[in-house]
């Protein structure tokens, strides 16, 4: 993640779990519940269903592994997100619905 202000705000995934493995730098994580830094080695699993965020605050680089179960194709979420502000509001549900994402 760049050193620019970014991330997702609180959602959740109904048919994947995602977790999460800090590896550079520091990354805000919200578990449900608050916003937690994390920082290299520090790990957060979100279940089916689970309400979770990132973003990177610190102002410096960062990167993370993220890992989706069972594996879901995130690609084509990860090179588009930063799309949907030029998209209709039907397009943006769409998206969104396509790739497991409800907001919170």
């Amino acid at each position: 993640m760049a050193a620019a202000q970014s991330g997702p705000d609180p959602h959740f995934h109904r048919s994947i779990s995602e977790s999460f493995y800090v590896l550079a730098g520091t990354i805000s994580l919200y578990d449900g519940t608050d916003w937690k830094d994390g920082r290299p080695g520090d790990f957060l699993y979100v279940p089916q269903g689970g309400v979770h965020g990132f973003r990177n605050e610190s102002g410096e680089p960062a990167s993370m592994l993220i890992l989706f179960t069972p594996g879901a194709p995130r690609e084509d979420y990860f090179e588009r997100v930063r799309t949907t502000s030029a998209m209709t509001e039907e397009e943006r549900a769409e998206f969104f619905l396509r790739h497991d994402t409800f907001w919170v």
